[in-house]
């Protein structure tokens, strides 16, 4: 099976350039009109932080143009939260966030906390697909609570047919990078601890807004770049750069070689273009405020 994954659309309710000047809708739009030509898709996986600031309309345009995109090859959507998202506009808009090709809610299995966080677990073609909800309301970093682990370990007692890939946002690997060490998922040891001797073939995440590739025990993880933009990590150390570029990944399950990882980039004139910088002394003060501790 193949999965088109796409992260971090940060939609913005107001349906114009945000304050960096980017048309986050226009990014989607432009992402999915250069995927149109990719065969053989089985699903559609979006990781996190789909709006900017959680409001329900900024979910009903990712609902709509992911929707369409699938409709029109009959695919699953697979959505969870990130750190920017607001579980209840979500869950209004998306359900569980496992939608059928028709935009109903079709997951065979479904966990709330008791902190509100919402996990799914559906099955295509005999790959079992598990969104994690790594939120923590009010922080830029991931966690994931003690039921919500407990619930996937009780899952994945019963192996999938052909494995089962996790989906969440927040990266449990991170480069020797602060930001990314700072703002990932901060019990990384727990997520390891429950796909441990499990079927779980990969995990799935966004919200560094660039492609890395490391593993959580044997596990491969993915980091697929944002479509909002990426982060260009060749400025002077100590520094981020965010750049324009919509970007997407081709995940292909089924080749005997697989996972394999085809990073895709929508055709844009102005990719490259710095949108935002932050120096070292601002990183500082991020990492401070808004890493995990």
């Amino acid at each position: 099976m193949r999965l088109l994954h796409i992260s971090d659309t940060h939609i913005n309710h107001a349906g114009a350039p945000n304050r960096h000047g980017v048309d986050t809708t226009e990014s989607l739009r432009r992402m999915l009109t250069d995927v149109r030509h990719l065969t053989d898709l089985g699903a559609v996986v979006v990781s996190g932080d789909l709006a900017d600031s959680g409001a329900p309309e900024e979910y009903a345009v990712v609902r709509d143009l992911v929707g369409a995109f699938a409709r029109e090859r009959g695919i699953p959507v697979f959505c969870t939260t990130g750190n920017h998202d607001e579980r209840t506009a979500f869950a209004k808009a998306l359900g569980s966030g496992h939608l059928d090709s028709a935009g109903r809610d079709r997951a065979d299995a479904r966990f709330v906390s008791p902190e509100g966080e919402s996990a799914a677990a559906s099955t295509v073609d005999g790959h079992r697909i598990i969104t994690l909800d790594s939120l923590v309301p009010g922080k830029v970093y991931g966690y994931l609570g003690a039921a919500q682990l407990a619930w996937l370990r009780e899952l994945l007692r019963t192996p999938a047919p052909h494995g089962t890939t996790v989906v969440l946002h927040h990266p449990p690997v991170a480069l020797d990078n602060a930001l990314q060490k700072a703002l990932g998922l901060g019990n990384p040891a727990d997520l390891a601890d429950a796909v441990r001797g499990s079927d779980v073939r990969l995990i799935l995440c966004g919200h560094f807004h660039v492609q890395l590739m490391g593993f959580l025990e044997s596990v491969p993880v993915w980091v697929t770049p944002g479509v909002y933009n990426r982060i260009d990590l060749t400025g002077p150390p100590d520094t981020g750069r965010a750049v324009r570029g919509a970007s997407a990944t081709l995940v292909d399950l089924g080749s005997p070689h697989g996972p394999l990882f085809h990073t895709l980039h929508a055709r844009d004139p102005r990719a490259g273009e710095t949108i935002s910088e932050l120096d070292e002394a601002q990183i500082t003060d991020v990492v401070a405020r808004e890493g995990y501790k």
